[in-house]
């Protein structure tokens, strides 16, 4: 599993935006010339992130892009859903059936709980995060991600839970 570009740039603008500030505006070039990124594509990345009621613009000369929302407010599950999708979606299996019209394992497939768990795992950790977390530097963003996972763990040891499981958690 990867992430795509999509994702890491525009939660990159994000984060640019919000660390300008409560009712701060920055243009596409200014966003461009910060996380160097072509003009055209933080334009694309914008756009996806208006729609979505990330961001809101103002045309003009005093204008440019500022978040809709108050960055604790923006939930990093939704945002990485909005940019790209989710990892797992109960209708992946019906859009990879095969050359068939039905997966022949619609009935019993050991793999879909496979990705029904990480996507549970992965949620749990993204809809704990917002946009303000990532304010942080990166080590105390490692140190309180870190935290989240031994978390997971101690709660799983507890429960007498195999290691491995702790993301279910």
């Amino acid at each position: 599993m990867k992430f795509s570009s999509q994702e890491e740039y525009g939660l990159r603008c994000l984060v640019r935006l919000a660390r300008e500030g409560s009712g701060a505006s920055l243009t596409i070039p200014e966003i461009s010339d910060a996380e160097g990124l072509s003009k055209p594509y933080v334009a694309k990345l914008m756009r996806i992130l208006r729609r979505s009621g990330f961001v809101t613009s103002v045309r003009g000369q005093a204008g440019g892009y500022s978040l809709a929302r108050p960055a604790e407010q923006i939930v990093m599950g939704d945002l990485l859903a909005a940019l790209g999708g989710r990892l797992y979606e109960p209708e992946f299996c019906r859009r990879h059936s095969g050359s068939l019209k039905n997966c022949l394992n619609t009935t019993d497939c050991s793999i879909r709980p496979v990705w029904q768990t990480v996507q549970l795992a992965v949620d749990q950790v993204l809809n704990k995060m917002t946009l303000k977390d990532l304010l942080r530097d990166e080590q105390a963003m490692a140190s309180w991600t870190s935290g989240m996972v031994k978390g997971a763990e101690l709660r799983a040891r507890a429960a007498n839970v195999p290691a491995g499981a702790a993301a279910e958690s």
